[in-house]
């Protein structure tokens, strides 16, 4: 007996839905997406799509900017520092539990 399985698409959200969790406007989120700041795919149609993860680093654009005065340009360093922070913290615990 075979069993059939049907097609799963993977979870995203669209601009407005992104815009609502983060409590954005549509506009500022589209803003952040062309300026490269948080990934962002299009459809067939050419609507733009969201990771799940979005709202939460729409949220932390916003924070790096209105709390630390950053501009654009340097949040996306930011954002990439932190980034490269977290991996090797997952890193070094992996290494850290290897020798145990």
């Amino acid at each position: 007996m075979s069993a059939s399985f049907l097609p799963v698409r993977a979870a995203r959200l669209d601009v407005a839905t992104a815009a609502a969790q983060a409590g954005l406007h549509p506009e500022l989120v589209e803003r952040f997406a062309e300026l490269g700041l948080v990934p962002w795919t299009t459809d067939a149609a050419g609507r733009m799509w969201f990771p799940p993860a979005a709202p939460a680093l729409l949220r932390r654009i916003v924070r790096l900017h209105a709390d630390l005065a950053l501009n654009y340009a340097a949040i996306a360093l930011v954002l990439e520092l932190l980034d490269r922070i977290e991996a090797l913290e997952g890193r070094r615990g992996t290494l850290g539990t290897e020798g145990r």
